[in-house]
């Protein structure tokens, strides 16, 4: 695994709110990583998440429009509480280590992972935000975006608004029809130019939760599959948002409680 954060990528991440890193994965532990997940999707049999009763493609509360969502990405979350291969996956520490060097922080917890597979012929991924679904407000939060196919711009590769995270909030929009609306709340944005982040298969990225993000469209007849993990510097509290939460962890919940049940969110990480 190449782990190693130069000066210059944290420079770049920081600057920019995401970063690039080639070849991440070997060519074995890049045919390791798609077995092992594509193995938990299919144990899933479409159940979006542990602890609710949703299936994929469904309406959630987010993204409410479930014909056209269903047909953006098949979106699985927190494998690695159903599958003990993506479990050692995801709890790597060098990972962690990657992210909290990234971000700057003492800690990692793990919020969620997400398996991402656009179909052939896909919708595209509006342009929206990540951390304000979450239940914490934190703007250092990040994830990784692991490739297990190639990423290209026919198939539905990463685009990102470079700097966007220094002046975006907590307000957003939903992953819906129009790809447009992000800028509805951040107009200073319309002009600037996207950058577009193609990935060899094996190859990731990891941007900020308040960076300005979407994707293609999936122009061609096959699969592009991702494997993603949202991450959470450690010492949060939660703002209310019940995001992944299961139902009874909530209810033991308060305003400004600490979200460190190692059990929904595992440490991995502290210097």
């Amino acid at each position: 695994m190449n782990c190693h954060l130069d000066e210059n990528q944290v420079e770049y991440y920081r600057t920019n709110g995401f970063v690039v890193i080639d070849d991440f994965l070997s060519a074995e532990e890049l045919e390791h990583w798609r077995e092992t997940v594509i193995y938990a999707v299919a144990r899933r049999n479409g159940r979006k998440m542990p602890g609710k009763n949703l299936k994929t493609g469904e309406a959630d509360g987010i993204n409410e429009d479930a014909a056209y969502y269903g047909k953006v990405f098949d979106q699985l979350l927190n494998l690695w509480q159903t599958d003990e291969g993506v479990k050692e996956l995801m709890l790597d520490d060098r990972i962690g280590k990657m992210a909290a060097d990234l971000a700057g922080v003492e800690g990692i917890r793990i919020w969620h992972d997400q398996a991402l597979f656009k179909r052939p012929w896909a919708n595209p991924t509006s342009w929206h935000l990540d951390t304000p679904f979450w239940s914490f407000s934190d703007r250092k939060a990040l994830s990784i975006w692991v490739a297990l196919d190639d990423a290209t711009l026919e198939n539905g590769c990463l685009f990102f608004i470079p700097g966007s995270c220094h002046e975006t909030t907590f307000e957003n929009k939903g992953i819906g029809k129009n790809m447009d609306s992000i800028f509805e709340v951040y107009p200073q944005f319309l002009r600037t130019n996207a950058v577009k982040a193609p990935m060899k298969a094996g190859s990731c990225s990891f941007h900020n939760g308040l960076t300005i993000h979407g994707a293609n469209a999936n122009m061609t007849s096959g699969f592009r599959r991702a494997m993603t993990c949202a991450y959470m510097p450690d010492g949060n509290t939660f703002n209310g948002t019940a995001n992944i939460l299961p139902e009874e962890y909530l209810k033991t919940l308060s305003l400004e409680d600490p979200l460190n049940n190692d059990a929904q969110n595992p440490l991995i990480y502290h210097r």
